[in-house]
């Protein structure tokens, strides 16, 4: 059974950053993709960012809203990938999900707060 835990969420003021965390409990190249998605209150999930898991070459997409100030990457030795968020607007606030795409399954983190406000 794969296990997505994410770490790293908090509190911080507009304009901070933080590094968000997910350790898989298995080999990461047993994904063919990797994301973080986000959920705020009354919203839908969203796509924040996604990186494709390949020996050599690797993809990265973001969303627009975040883009030039996250980027997603990944540890193979430490089967975690992260997402660094810098500038962050209170927009940002949200619960952010681990995602790991294997084929036609999708397993997902219990998600970690993170909260933007003065």
């Amino acid at each position: 059974q794969v296990q997505l835990v994410e770490s790293g969420g908090g509190l911080v003021q507009p304009g901070g950053s933080l590094t968000l965390s997910c350790a898989a409990s298995g080999s990461i190249f047993s994904f063919n993709a990797m994301g973080w998605y986000r959920q705020a209150p009354g919203k839908q999930r969203e796509l924040v960012a996604r990186i494709t898991i390949g020996l050599r070459v690797n993809y990265a997409n973001y969303a627009d809203s975040v883009k030039g100030r996250f980027t997603i990457s990944r540890d193979n030795a430490k089967n975690t990938m992260y997402l660094q968020m810098n500038g962050l607007k209170p927009e940002d606030t949200a619960v952010y999900y681990c995602n790991a795409e294997a084929g036609y399954s999708y397993y997902w983190g219990q998600g970690t707060q993170v909260t933007v406000s003065s």
